[in-house]
């Protein structure tokens, strides 16, 4: 399953110009500035931009192409924008209703109490909007917008307008969706946390254009794209839960390139966790350290080098046995250290940020 899009828009000012072949399953980021067309595609998706030239297919049905365009209402997709939009004289529980009752009976694929479940709204049923945090208000948007029964859910940085706690309280449930729905969601940001977080595949956009698309691990460790010189440039690796050590609390996570030691994690060994390791965590050594404090050592490969953001800095691209990483180290350690592409290094990752999946 697919989603196929050819769209442009010409405003003058602004030009949107994009082929999109987005995954029919999964979470998949549209990630750029603010004017790179994010909004706009979504816009395109649902609907609400009728123009010429453009064509969409959604897992083989047709949407929109040459004279045919499905309107709006006729569209099965949820719809999340950065305002929760509830009906303020309504019920939590008739808020969802609400959404549940625009699909007949017949094609109803989610359930009313797996989606409250889902999105932890149990206590809520019988508050007004008004009595709820802006995470709380935010959970009753996406089930109200999972319970039209969508092919396509659609969410236009939908923390955007939240506060740090109330980001924090509302990330776990949007990793349960990812996890536990069959349903492709198109996600905006421009966080780079909530991409590495939440996101399968990745549309990096610039100036209403696709400068790079991929899967997450492989885009994000392009050394030819903007992303890898911001200050959260990094990687994110797929591990497993391999080993607890009660001792000294910490647990062992493993994945194709090796495994790396973290604080005692609560999950059962087998689970799965994303990993994200920030460029500038990674140090490089040509043998294995002894007597360090560094945990973290993996064998690796240097693959590429570019130049960072300062003269004084430069980011190298490693593979440890298929799995990249990204090190930010100076020009004088490259010089040092003899770094050149085939070398093999010593990757010290001194720090790693858990993103549970």
């Amino acid at each position: 399953m697919t989603i196929a899009a050819r769209f442009f828009v010409d405003r003058g000012a602004f030009v949107l110009d994009v082929d999109l072949l987005i995954p029919g399953r999964g979470v998949t980021a549209l990630f750029g500035r603010s004017g790179s067309g994010k909004t706009t595609i979504l816009r395109c998706l649902a609907g609400l931009e009728r123009l010429p030239g453009t064509r969409l297919q959604v897992n083989g049905e047709v949407w929109q192409q040459d004279d045919y365009f499905r309107p709006v209402h006729q569209r099965p997709l949820g719809y999340v924008f950065q305002e929760a939009s509830l009906f303020p004289h309504l019920r939590v529980r008739k808020n969802l209703l609400y959404g549940l009752t625009r699909v007949p009976e017949t094609q109803r694929r989610v359930a009313f109490d797996e989606t409250v479940t889902l999105l932890g709204l149990d206590g809520l049923l019988e508050r007004f909007p008004d009595q709820l945090s802006g995470g709380q208000r935010q959970r009753v948007a996406i089930a109200r917008a999972l319970l039209t029964s969508p092919q396509l859910l659609l969410m236009d940085e939908p923390l955007a307008s939240l506060d740090v706690t109330s980001k924090a309280e509302i990330l776990p449930y949007l990793e349960r969706l990812h996890d536990e729905l069959a349903i492709p969601v198109v996600y905006v940001s421009h966080s780079p946390d909530e991409v590495a977080r939440l996101a399968d595949h990745l549309v990096l956009l610039s100036e209403g254009r696709v400068a790079a698309e991929g899967g997450l691990q492989e885009t994000l460790a392009r050394l030819d794209l903007p992303m890898a010189f911001s200050e959260d440039a990094g990687v994110v690796i797929q591990a497993v839960v391999a080993a607890h050590d009660d001792n000294y609390h910490l647990s062992r996570l493993d994945f194709p390139g090796g495994n790396i030691v973290v604080a005692r994690r609560r999950e059962p060994l087998g689970h799965r966790l994303r990993v994200r390791v920030h460029a500038r965590d990674v140090s490089l050594a040509l043998e294995r350290a002894r007597g360090t404090s560094i945990a973290n050592l993996l064998p690796a490969t240097v693959t590429g080098i570019a130049d960072a953001d300062t003269p004084a800095h430069v980011l190298v691209r490693l593979e440890a046995e298929g799995t990249p990483l990204l090190a930010r180290i100076t020009r004088r350690s490259l010089d040092q250290l003899g770094v050149a592409r085939g070398k093999a290094m010593w990757a010290q990752i001194k720090a790693v940020a858990l993103l549970a999946d």
